[in-house]
């Protein structure tokens, strides 16, 4: 016990020396950057979108006051439109998804924190039978200065808003969740609006089973392949990124399974770039060479499967296939060994991707400590 009790001791200076091998930039804030990477200091954290005239608009929280923000000036100053004629009754979630479609509709998916009510997890039924956490949407016509009245789609817990995509012909397409019950575990559904965000239609309800408060399908993100299917990847606790597919445009899916890309209890996200590329960014199962991690779960309250909890670096790779095969991952950013205490670490994690132009890759993170970094798709590829 005494032996294990200090491998155990040593396992945050091993990966530290682990680190100190990676060819690291400056530290920013909180983080360790690769140094290919540039720190974009004051930036908000996003997801951004290009609107029709080459400004950027993404919104925030805060202060409890939710705004709209455009910049015109690549992201060095914003200006702020209110988004809620309401603002008492709404409060825009963290997590959420962004776009701006080709005719200029600025359309946001959000939990909405005001109604935020009956978290109460009850260990001996392994679930939260009243928990609520409404999916809204809200669009804007003219570039985010002025908001429709927002609307609900469903009242169930929403455990997270990933990701939203406009579609080759105009469907625009948003990652949701649903707390499900008896045992509680969340599932993943789409919306889809084929009006530029008017009316919506979900898919149905994937789930992948589970029993606990941070188990089943979790925190989606997905892309259109070059065949017109959409292709998601989800957050699981079994070791791996698993997949689904849609062949309608995000109205149904079908599970696939597991793919071959190890990953922690934490989120991808993806995008097409502009060269066809996909990029990936999410947390690997194991510290960066190393096969240690930090466990969660595996007492049928957090999960059913006791799984890694990396959320300290966030690796990004990319694929010239629509994702049969990823180019050998990257640490792009870390947390190093003793930023939260003298062997804790803190986190990086939950992702937001951007390409602002052509190879121009933004890159940041909600989860924590203002993670907001440029880099350049040349500089991690082959050609």
């Amino acid at each position: 016990m005494k032996r294990l009790l200090v491998l155990l001791a040593l396992l945050p200076s091993l990966a530290g020396a682990q680190l100190a091998s990676q060819p690291w930039g400056k530290t920013a804030g909180a983080h360790r950057i690769h140094a290919k990477a540039e720190f974009l200091a004051g930036l908000p954290m996003g997801p951004f979108a290009k609107l029709p005239d080459g400004n950027l608009v993404t919104v925030e929280d805060a202060d409890n006051a939710q705004h709209a923000l455009i910049s015109k000036d690549d992201g060095k100053t914003w200006e702020k439109f209110p988004v809620f004629a309401e603002p008492a009754k709404f409060r825009i979630s963290y997590e959420r998804a962004l776009t701006c479609t080709r005719d200029g509709v600025v359309i946001v998916a959000f939990m909405n924190l005001v109604e935020r009510a009956g978290w109460a997890w009850n260990p001996e039924i392994h679930d939260s039978p009243n928990a609520r956490l409404p999916t809204y949407v809200v669009r804007s016509a003219d570039g985010g200065r002025t908001w429709d009245v927002p609307q609900k789609l469903h009242d169930d817990w929403t455990g997270a808003i990933r990701d939203m995509v406009e579609l080759k012909d105009g469907t625009v397409v948003f990652t949701s969740q649903m707390m499900l019950h008896n045992p509680g575990r969340h599932a993943v559904v789409t919306y889809a609006s084929k009006d530029q965000g008017r009316t919506w239609r979900r898919s149905n309800v994937i789930d992948l089973g589970g029993i606990g408060h941070h188990d089943g399908a979790i925190e989606a993100s997905f892309v259109e392949r070059k065949n017109g299917h959409l292709w998601m990847l989800m957050r699981t606790n079994w070791g791996r990124l698993w997949q689904a597919e849609s062949l309608d445009q995000g109205l149904s899916w079908r599970p696939i399974g597991p793919t071959d890309l190890d990953a922690s209890a934490t989120p991808p996200i993806l995008e097409r770039l502009a060269s066809g590329r996909l990029f990936l960014a999410w947390n690997r199962y194991h510290w960066h060479g190393t096969k240690d991690f930090p466990a969660a779960g595996g007492d049928r309250q957090w999960s059913g499967t006791r799984t890694s909890n990396n959320r300290q670096e966030m690796s990004i790779a990319f694929s010239d296939d629509d994702g049969k095969t990823w180019s050998e991952p990257v640490v792009i950013g870390t947390v190093p060994p003793g930023t939260a205490g003298k062997y804790a670490r803190g986190e990086l994690s939950y992702p937001y991707v951007f390409e602002r132009r052509p190879g121009e890759i933004w890159l940041t993170a909600w989860r924590f400590g203002g993670f907001r970094v440029r880099l350049w798709e040349k500089d991690f590829v082959k050609e």
